[in-house]
């Protein structure tokens, strides 16, 4: 990217009231960056979403300094950062319409094809919730994912050194810039982080980790990924809002139950009760609903059997997908008049007689 290029981005990111979703607009009104700032002011002034305050913060001269001096620091260090029009933006996050319009990134990341999750959850992990990570991160290492976190205590630093001792990538999204780091322990994982995957941030190098960042980040770690689970979490968190996102965003959600006693289940308890996630017990959720195959293996295709006995209330499931093809769970449970949670064990008998089929969506349909 040529520098003038940079300069004009780095601009937008710090000019206030200028979010990345007006960012964006000008950005595809104006052909790139650069040209905002040599198009006419009433030009822009036309442009749905951009106000005059917007517009002369653009052009403020203590944003374009800072802005400035970042862009001595990148070049001057070599940092490295991908714009959201880059062909190694990733993909996922590039369909989010508020995904930032630059991050930078250390490490040796390399995104492919391979599926990427994002496991978050409480900073005060219980032994059940570190336990179900090792466990679910060893069962799910044959299909390669990329695991996301935000490299806080607890359910964040153990998901992504399980990802480590399991080989596979992992990913950090900080809530400030590359220079700093939070929590200052977690520092003698850097190496090992970068080494296996690396970090991303949309944060400028000398950015402190104020409260407002971490709530910012979180749908970095929903956007970036198919799916998030949710490992413990108590009735409010940052965890939860990353759950919001991520269903904003059409992702799949996951969360793993505990005992109705539990403090630090009541917020997965809950998103399971209010439909806002799908219930985990052991990775074979996770891979049946997000339809995982291993390449290396061919699957001998399931055979149909005929005549088979089917309860009434698995035999009115049946019909109705046989009749509307491939259905989500819940229209599934709503038009069948079958509650969620005892619908998701008729599926899974069906399945088992070779009748129906997950799909990735909750969706299933007919064999």
């Amino acid at each position: 990217m040529l520098e003038e290029e940079l300069f004009a981005i780095l601009t937008l990111q710090k000019a206030k009231g200028i979010g990345d979703i007006i960012a964006k607009k000008l950005i595809s009104h104006c052909g790139s960056a650069k040209n905002i700032f040599l198009e006419k002011l009433t030009a822009i002034d036309k442009i749905n979403g951009v106000g005059a305050i917007a517009i002369k913060n653009i052009f403020d001269k203590a944003t374009r300094l800072r802005a400035e001096r970042e862009l001595n620091h990148i070049l001057k260090n070599k940092l490295k950062y991908v714009h959201f029009q880059d062909a190694n933006y990733p993909i996922k996050l590039k369909e989010c319409i508020d995904a930032p319009i630059l991050m930078f990134y250390d490490g040796n990341i390399q995104i492919n094809e391979q599926p990427i999750i994002s496991i978050v959850g409480t900073r005060q992990m219980t032994l059940y919730g570190r336990d179900f990570i090792h466990k679910l991160i060893e069962a799910i290492a044959p299909f390669n994912p990329i695991i996301v976190s935000g490299f806080a205590y607890g359910v964040d630093i153990t998901a992504q050194k399980s990802a480590i001792e399991n080989q596979l990538q992992t990913i950090g999204v900080l809530a400030h810039g590359l220079d700093q780091i939070y929590p200052k322990l977690h520092k003698k994982y850097i190496s090992d982080v970068n080494e296996n995957g690396g970090f991303y941030t949309e944060f400028w190098h000398d950015e402190e980790p104020l409260r407002e960042n971490f709530l910012k980040r979180n749908r970095i770690v929903a956007g970036i990924s198919e799916a998030t689970i949710i490992v413990e979490s108590a009735e409010k968190g940052g965890s939860l809002v990353t759950a919001d996102i991520a269903n904003s965003y059409s992702r799949d959600v996951f969360a793993v139950p505990g005992k109705t006693t539990d403090i630090l289940s009541k917020g997965c308890n809950d998103l399971i009760k209010r439909n806002k996630a799908g219930i985990l017990t052991s990775p074979q959720d996770l891979i049946d609903v997000l339809n995982w195959e291993l390449k290396s293996e061919r699957k001998a295709p399931i055979q149909k059997q005929l005549f088979i006995d089917l309860k009434d209330e698995e035999k009115i499931i049946y019909d109705f997908l046989l009749e509307n093809n491939k259905q989500h769970i819940d229209f599934i449970s709503l038009s069948c008049k079958i509650p969620t949670y005892k619908l998701a064990t008729l599926l899974f008998n069906l399945e088992m007689k070779g009748l129906v089929r997950p799909l990735q969506g909750k969706l299933f349909e007919t064999v």
